[in-house]
């Protein structure tokens, strides 16, 4: 995506800035050391903090929220954050709980951020699926986001959310053409219900590049969270069994450092 600069500031939670636009996904500042039950017998604590205080991103113009109901993906000060932006799109049913200013998307739905002196874009929500099949009446909804600037068929840059590899992931790359893809992993899977992934793993986000065909592949939602199953270390031993065409479009960004990713 042109002139695309990205922030990992830490889990999911990434600074996208383009066209002049600041656009947050999934915010997540609070300390570390706090454990957060999900529902379901499942939680897990917080181990790292972000690398960029909250107040020193301001302003931010939308916050891409995959889903409200899980604090790895918005916590406390992550809902502080929400009151000083002007829209926060997420699911419907997350839009109906947080109201105000959030606006709600079904899988394939669009809205058009506007504002002066910056070109129109075009936030349109992709299917996720936060676990196994019908694992949705337990996990709740999630979608990602496909950002482009309005009337624009390519060059998208897409942000999966937290999901696994289905047919919903796969429909992304029949419908977009993804420049930057923007990959949510860690592997997750809980005591309570056994072998079963509740996000990507790094076999999968192989997968999904070879799919989706994007020039760069950005990891996040790896790190900071003690219900992560696969790191850093554990992705880069699947890439290394993979071609260098595969291999080289993965970017791990330095937390908290501006890293330019336009052609």
């Amino acid at each position: 995506m042109t002139g695309l600069r990205l922030t990992h500031v830490g889990g999911p939670t990434v600074l996208v800035e383009v066209a002049g636009w600041r656009l947050l996904t999934d915010p997540t500042f609070d300390a570390p050391g706090r454990h957060y039950a999900f529902g379901w017998g499942t939680g897990s604590r917080k181990v790292r903090g972000p690398a960029v205080p909250a107040d020193d991103l301001l302003p931010v113009d939308a916050v891409l929220l995959s889903h409200d109901h899980h604090a790895d993906n918005l916590d406390d000060a992550g809902r502080e954050l929400l009151a000083s932006v002007p829209v926060v799109v997420t699911t419907v049913s997350g839009a109906a709980r947080l109201g105000g200013a959030a606006r709600g998307l079904r899988p394939w739905g669009t809205t058009v951020l506007e504002g002066a002196g910056r070109p129109p874009v075009e936030v349109t929500a992709t299917p996720a699926r936060h676990g196994p099949p019908l694992s949705r009446p337990l996990v709740g909804d999630v979608v990602g986001f496909a950002v482009r600037r309005a009337g624009e068929d390519d060059d998208v840059l897409w942000i999966s959310g937290d999901t696994v590899l289905f047919d919903g992931v796969r429909q992304v790359a029949d419908r977009l053409r993804v420049d930057t893809a923007v990959l949510h992993l860690g592997g997750v899977r809980f005591p309570v219900t056994g072998p079963v992934r509740y996000s990507m793993t790094g076999r999968e986000a192989v997968e999904v590049s070879r799919l989706v065909g994007a020039r760069v592949v950005v990891p996040v939602h790896y790190e900071g969270w003690s219900h992560f199953r696969q790191g850093r270390a554990a992705v880069e031993r699947e890439l290394a069994a993979v071609p260098p065409d595969i291999r080289t479009r993965f970017r791990w960004l330095p937390a908290g450092v501006p890293t330019v990713l336009s052609r």
